[in-house]
């Protein structure tokens, strides 16, 4: 008999921060408990609100949970601390043992098992934390689905996540990465600059009906990127925005 609380709110509640881990130079993980038989009401990809008041005003962004779903006791939000980001720097201002009001899960382009066979993942710098979710997901449950990630970065050490995508590699012979940096190190292998059409025909599964792709990043990355999947073949329903 399942004895697991599922939690979704639509008003604001607090969560108490139990654990901060660092990630990248300017990336937390932030890990907030709950319950100890209570997990999130979520799919994989779906998000929460923060909100926050800030200089006065009442602010509230979307994160996804990077946390693998149905988790139960805790769940993780991976955040990059963004000069301009009201949101982000006040999360990163928080210490161990304050409360942060969040809402939700909210549906957000998410996967559903069964809805793909071969699943692209293009993800530019925070983007990836919705597609972590759905990664840990299909992996962790050895759901039938192979995946291929691009994942374009600033940087080397804007690389979130970095020893797990390596660990996968090693681990599951149905995850792929592809990286791509628009200031690479030397000596770096990988594509640099900005993805293009043929860094998509070359590291995504072709348009199929059993084929899927996520798509999140800064918006004039998903904006371009989206009308040049459409170019490839990729019908609309197959690319989902999380």
């Amino acid at each position: 008999m399942d004895n697991i609380t599922r939690i979704r709110t639509k008003t604001p509640a607090p969560y108490k921060l139990v654990a901060i881990e660092p990630d990248t130079h300017d990336t937390k993980m932030f890990r907030f408990e709950l319950p100890v038989a209570a997990t999130l009401d979520m799919l994989p990809g779906d998000f929460l609100y923060l909100h926050a008041a800030i200089n006065g005003k009442q602010i509230k962004r979307p994160y996804t949970p990077s946390s693998l779903v149905g988790t139960t006791g805790f769940f993780d939000l991976t955040v990059k601390r963004y000069e301009a980001g009201s949101v982000s720097k006040h999360l990163h201002d928080q210490r161990i043992g304050e409360t942060v009001l969040m809402s939700g899960p909210n549906n957000g382009g998410h996967w559903v098992d069964g809805m793909a066979k071969r699943v692209g993942f293009v993800a530019g710098g925070t983007g990836i934390t919705p597609m972590i979710s759905i990664i840990r997901w299909i992996l962790i449950n050895k759901i039938d689905a192979e995946l291929f990630l691009i994942f374009a970065n600033k940087t080397e050490s804007d690389i979130i996540f970095r020893q797990e995508w390596e660990r996968n590699l090693r681990d599951y012979s149905n995850f792929h990465c592809h990286h791509v940096l628009e200031q690479p190190p030397l000596g770096w292998s990988g594509d640099t600059g900005r993805v293009t059409s043929e860094i998509l025909r070359q590291h995504l599964p072709a348009p199929a009906p059993d084929t899927c792709l996520f798509l999140c990043g800064p918006p004039p990355m998903v904006d371009a990127l989206e009308s040049t999947l459409k170019e490839l073949g990729y019908s609309e329903q197959a690319i989902i925005l999380p």
